[in-house]
């Protein structure tokens, strides 16, 4: 039991300080993800102590367990309904209507075409973007996709096809290849409430061995999209499956460069990934908004075959509010800059 105990108890340890090391290489950077699981694990290593012989070692592990814990709580926090929000919940004026949006990875090897077709079909969104499409998705969903009039089509074999679909007038689109000449992004310029808002859709690869070895081109093409948002400077969505977790550093980034709001925050987690291992899960797909607009609601939708759960959301633009926004000082403007140049000269769009 005791010697149990200190391997399981080093290795959470290990696990919870893998993630500062500043390396892109998969092997570090997949220790982002599972914070919650870590927290898990951690509290269950501190009741373990309970069991085992008592040590200046033992002692000291479990200070060093107690302290991880703490501090991994501290993390997570603002992912439950008790840390602070960064964007304020409105309830619907009278002559309101919410901008619906729904963001689907739908597993480009799931042949679940059907049940995508009556989520649709029931929940009827304004906007629609979907992940991972290749054209037999495209046509098998047809029978949903017809009742928007204004498509941006990007279907491919390669797992990173993107399919847009928006019932409101889109008054300008750009198809995107930032990083990679095989992953494509959007820019969508939407009319709401008689104003425009842009989007941007984005899937930039994970950092898993079978898809990239490191996140450098992901980290890039997030924060690449971050300043262009901030650049815009009027109301615009970042949304997609950015295949990074809500807390992880380069989201603080990308948020600080934006100014973009997480509407998680003080809400919960909204977990997407992976649909089918309630242990192993994480937020991966994501809504970030720009300070004038109001959350409605959040809604993570059914399970519907694919790995990833869809997401949906309800927003109404108001007055400006910049009082969430985060500030990158100086150090971090110089790693932004430097992750983005790392990331457009290793890809080779450009």
């Amino acid at each position: 039991m005791q010697t149990f105990y200190i391997i399981f108890s080093s290795l959470i340890l290990l696990s919870v300080i893998i993630p500062y090391f500043k390396n892109s290489h998969w092997t570090i950077r997949v220790f982002d993800y599972p914070r919650l699981q870590k927290f898990t694990l951690l509290t269950l290593a501190c009741i373990l102590f309970i069991f085992i012989e008592k040590n200046n070692f033992t002692i000291m592990l479990f200070a060093s367990l107690l302290v991880s814990a703490i501090y991994l709580l501290w993390v997570i926090i603002p992912y439950t309904v008790i840390g602070k929000k960064m964007i304020d919940e409105v309830k619907l004026r009278p002559d309101e209507k919410p901008l619906d949006i729904m963001v689907y990875n739908v597993l480009q090897y799931n042949e679940e075409y059907q049940k995508l077709v009556d989520l649709l079909k029931k929940r009827n969104p304004d906007i629609v973007f979907l992940l991972e499409t290749n054209k037999k998705w495209m046509e098998s969903i047809k029978e949903a996709t017809d009742e928007y009039k204004y498509k941006i089509e990007v279907p491919l074999e390669n797992t990173y096809g993107l399919l847009f679909y928006s019932k409101l007038p889109v008054k300008h689109q750009e198809i995107n290849y930032l990083i990679s000449d095989k992953i494509p992004s959007i820019v969508a310029d939407i009319e709401y409430n008689k104003q425009t808002i842009r989007m941007y859709g984005l899937h930039p690869t994970p950092p898993v061995p079978q898809e990239n070895e490191e996140s450098t081109e992901r980290d890039a093409e997030i924060l690449l999209i971050g300043k262009k948002a901030k650049e815009y400077q009027k109301a615009s969505i970042v949304f997609g499956d950015l295949n990074d977790v809500a807390w992880s550093r380069t989201t603080r980034l990308f948020l600080k460069t934006s100014k973009m709001l997480d509407p998680r925050r003080g809400r919960g987690m909204f977990s997407t990934f992976h649909a089918n291992y309630w242990f192993l899960r994480w937020p991966l797909d994501h809504f970030f908004l720009s300070s004038q607009f109001r959350l409605v609601e959040m809604i993570r939708e059914p399970h519907i075959g694919s790995d990833h759960y869809p997401i949906s959301i309800k927003v109404v633009l108001r007055s400006d509010d910049i009082s969430g926004e985060f500030e990158l000082n100086q150090e971090e403007k110089i790693e932004v800059e430097e992750k983005i140049e790392e990331g457009v000269k290793k890809g080779n769009a450009n």
